[in-house]
Formats: C-alpha cells, sequence, structure tokens
C-alpha cells in the first residue's frame, strides 16, 4: 500500500532541503511513498509560504543550467534548454537511490498544471526564461502539442527523466499533476479557446505513448499514474469530476484522484470533500474506492488536501481518519505534511506527535496483511454504533480488518464525544483471535476467541476512531 504523509515535492528541486534527513524520518514512520516535481516550481503564497516546492531563485534547481545571456524573469540567468544540468541529476540519483535503500517508492511527476500566468512566468521552458526560442503560450496550452517549440522539450525532458531513473525499482512515472483548463475564459475572435479536456488527454497520451517508447529499449518497466483532464465549468457542474476516462481510457496503470466535492464514477457522483476545507466526508470517501475495487487499475488518493493547512490537532485528526478509510478499504493514501520544510524535513514536533505517529500506526497494521489477496467488504458489517462509518478490508477465510470512525463533521457539537456500542460481523466458521488496536497510540489489546457466524464485538469506549483485527485462529 502506498501510504504517506510526505513533504510538498520539492525534494530535489530546492538545493537546501536535506532529503537523506527526509527520507530516514519517511522509512521510520513506515511510508512508503514521496512525490516529486522534476519541473514545476509554485509560487511562493501566503497559504503555506515554506512549501519545498516554492523555492528561493537562487536556491531552485532545474534539469536545465543557468547560462545567460540575458535574465529570467526572476532576475538570475536565462537557462538553456540544449543542457541539462548535472547538479539537478545528481541529486535526482541521490534522491531515488536513497529512497530505494529504504524501500520508498517515488512518484515521479514529469509535470504539471501551470495554473496562472504567474505561476508559468516560473518555468524554464517560458520564453522569458530560456534563449532558444519557446513560444509564448497561455497556461493551459501547456498541457497541448499546440507549441511545437515547447512540446519538442518535454518531450526530450521525458526521454531524459525515463532514462535517468530506469535503473531503479522503486519509480513510478506520473504524467501530470491536475491537468485542468478553464473554458469560462472567452478571448477576442481569432484566437483559439483553452483546450478542452480531449486536447489534454490527447497530450498525456502522446506523453505515456513515449515513456513505452523510450523503456521498450531498457531493462526495467515502471508504473504509469495520472487522471484524465477536467475542465470549468464541468467540475463545478453536475457533471463533476469524473474517473470513468481515467480507467477506460487513459493509458495509464494507475489512476490518480485529488480531493474533490463531485467526483464522478461510472455515473455516480462521490462528495469526498473540497480543497483545504476541512471537510471529513468519510462514507463518500470509503464508497467510492469499495465502488473502484473491481478495475483493473489501482486507485490512489495522489493528494488529499482537505485539511493540509490546518498543522493541528484537528486537521491531523481529519486526515488520520480519512487515511485509515481510504486504506482499510483497499485504496493507497496521499497527504501533504504542511510542517516538512528546508531545515524541517522531519516536520515539527506536533507532527511527528500526532500526524506523522498516526500514519506509522497505519502502515503497520495494514502491511501485516496479505494485501494481494485483500479485498473491501464492508457488508461484512450488519451493526455499528451510531455516526460511526466502518470500512472492512479482508482477506477472506483468514483475517479480516475493520476500522470504526466517528464521521460527524467539525462544525457537529457532538464531535469527540465517547462512543460505545457493539459491532455484528459475520465471520466463516471456525475459533477467531480479536484484537483492539487505537489508531492514536498504535497499542493492541486481545480479546477471548470468538466462535464464527454471526458474532457480536463489544467495543472498548473510544473518540473518534478505533480498528480491530479478527483473525483465525
Amino acid at each position: 500500500m502506498l501510504i504517506t504523509a510526505t513533504e510538498h515535492y520539492g525534494a530535489v528541486m530546492n538545493r537546501p532541503f536535506n532529503y537523506e534527513r527526509y527520507l530516514s524520518d519517511a522509512a521510520d514512520k513506515r511510508i512508503t511513498l514521496t512525490r516529486l516535481f522534476v519541473l514545476y516550481r509554485e509560487l511562493q503564497t501566503a497559504v503555506n509560504p515554506y512549501s519545498t516546492c516554492k523555492p528561493e531563485s537562487t536556491d531552485y534547481i532545474a534539469p536545465y543550467p543557468r547560462t545567460g545571456p540575458g535574465l529570467a524573469a526572476d532576475r538570475l540567468p536565462k537557462f538553456d534548454l540544449d543542457r541539462w544540468n548535472p547538479e539537478f541529476f545528481d541529486r535526482l540519483h541521490g534522491f531515488v537511490s536513497a529512497a530505494q535503500r529504504r524501500g520508498v517508492i517515488v512518484e515521479v511527476a514529469l509535470f504539471s498544471n501551470p495554473y496562472s500566468e504567474e505561476v508559468w512566468a516560473l518555468n524554464p521552458l517560458h520564453p522569458l526564461n530560456n534563449i532558444n526560442g519557446t513560444e509564448s503560450i497561455r497556461p493551459a496550452e501547456f498541457l497541448t502539442t499546440r507549441a511545437p517549440a515547447i512540446f519538442a522539450r518535454q518531450q526530450a525532458l521525458v526521454r531524459k527523466i525515463v532514462n535517468e531513473c530506469n535503473s531503479y525499482d522503486n519509480v513510478i512515472l506520473e504524467i501530470c499533476n491536475e491537468p485542468f483548463s478553464d473554458l469560462t475564459v472567452t478571448f477576442p475572435p481569432g484566437i483559439r479557446p483553452n483546450p478542452d479536456s480531449a486536447e489534454m488527454d490527447e497530450w498525456q497520451a502522446r506523453i505515456a505513448g513515449l515513456i513505452r517508447e523510450v523503456e521498450a529499449g531498457l531493462p526495467l518497466r515502471h508504473l504509469i499514474a495520472g487522471q484524465g483532464s477536467y475542465t470549468a465549468p464541468a467540475v463545478y457542474s453536475s457533471h463533476g469530476l469524473s474517473l470513468t476516462s481515467s480507467f477506460d481510457e487513459l493509458p495509464v496503470d494507475v489512476v490518480n484522484v485529488h480531493t474533490f466535492e463531485n467526483t464522478v464514477y461510472r455515473g455516480v457522483a462521490y462528495d469526498i470533500g473540497g480543497f483545504m476545507t476541512g471537510g471529513l466526508r468519510l462514507q463518500a470517501l470509503r464508497d467510492l474506492f469499495v465502488a473502484t475495487a473491481g478495475e483493473r487499475k489501482p486507485l490512489n488518493l495522489d493528494e488529499d488536501n482537505a485539511a493540509a493547512r490546518f498543522t493541528d490537532l484537528q486537521g491531523w485528526t481529519i486526515h488520520r481518519k480519512r487515511a485509515w478509510t481510504t486504506v482499510v478499504s483497499g485504496g493507497h493514501y496521499d497527504m501533504i505534511d504542511f510542517t516538512i520544510q528546508i531545515r524541517l524535513e522531519t516536520g515539527t514536533m506536533e507532527a511527528q506527535q500526532h500526524i506523522r505517529s498516526w500514519i506509522k500506526h497505519l502502515s503497520m497494521f495494514v502491511h501485516s496483511m496479505d494485501l494481494v489477496h485483500a479485498r473491501p467488504r464492508p457488508d461484512l458489517i450488519s451493526q455499528a454504533p451510531p455516526h460511526t462509518v466502518a470500512s472492512v478490508l479482508a482477506v477472506e477465510g483468514q483475517e479480516y480488518a475493520i476500522y470504526l470512525a466517528d464521521a460527524r463533521e467539525v462544525e457537529n457539537p457532538g464531535l469527540g464525544d465517547s462512543i460505545r456500542g457493539d459491532v455484528m460481523v459475520s465471520l466463516p466458521p471456525g475459533r477467531w483471535t480479536v484484537t483492539i488496536v487505537d489508531p492514536v497510540t498504535g497499542q493492541e489489546s486481545t480479546r477471548p476467541s470468538i466462535d464464527g457466524g454471526m458474532s457480536r464485538l463489544e467495543l472498548p469506549e473510544f473518540r473518534h476512531d478505533v480498528a480491530i483485527r479478527i483473525k483465525r485462529d
């Protein structure tokens, strides 16, 4: 299972970031995934101003060297796109190999949505920032083949990154982070509109095809991750963000999804939370992963930012519940720990005591199971205490993991009250050992064995959540 509370993607591009320290702590916390941007650089803003993906210009390491002549938009020498920057690739190899030694998977995000003119103006492929004559385009057009010179540079970067990463067995290649276009913007007559989903997905398919082509002549093959493109106003309407095309048409091996209130799968909408709004939405989250469990591609909650900016006990508790619910429903989970920064590569002391330790308890719990044969089975539970959502991961006939969480939202005055009650669970014949696990402390307590059939489990009093492991004697 890919499980992480990770930094914000700038481990290689941000020169002062001590990735060895970060990865050592990740391994200690049983974190199995980190996500890495290779080109995209974020604009510094009031929300999370110290993200590792927002380096100072003097600390930004790009795949290309700054040679000039002339100055880029950040008043440092322009980039030469005909050359590769040895410092960047030394750090890339250092990071991926250090992660490999620690058993951490690296999701290498080749591209990202530029989002706005201000963010696009930071990109080395922007015409103001290089000496090679790339075209002047709008941000959304970066995710298309409209500009031949820029697309050629994108292809060259893909070939280079794929070759450099091929020898590692701990790499997943992501096509593009959040491929999105705003179709509500109008332009003067004769100006081509922003690209629609079909055009952006054609570009994504070209990138995926290039990855396959390059790796066809190399020793290793790597999984490709991504999600279908989406547009406004569709994402703000009843159409929502559809995952169906990601499973059916997009040439990827892993389907990524980010937090979005109107996520649609096979015609059914799931409110799995809004961007940094603090919503819990546990039932919809569970139901989405259960619904997709039969797909041939796994679903990865690739960036859960439902409460990421709330770096406090309340925000972290939301993410603990969402992480457990996702994973015990058969999904993969990645949240952003915004306390991780340069010179703070293991996060704050509070994050260490709370969310990072909680992620460790979850990872240890789920990785003790036979995951190859585990499938979500929430129907196993016929009764649970009020206000809770039950998730079940089953290795049929052998082991059942149950996670119960208080699903009330933050604004509900009853949230956090003590919960008691019973769980009714249907087990195959035989004797079964029951273990109660505290997601906060990781402590376990074994109960007397029970017989199969319809069994009643009396729960200890708990606040927020509790986990149960039932194994055949």
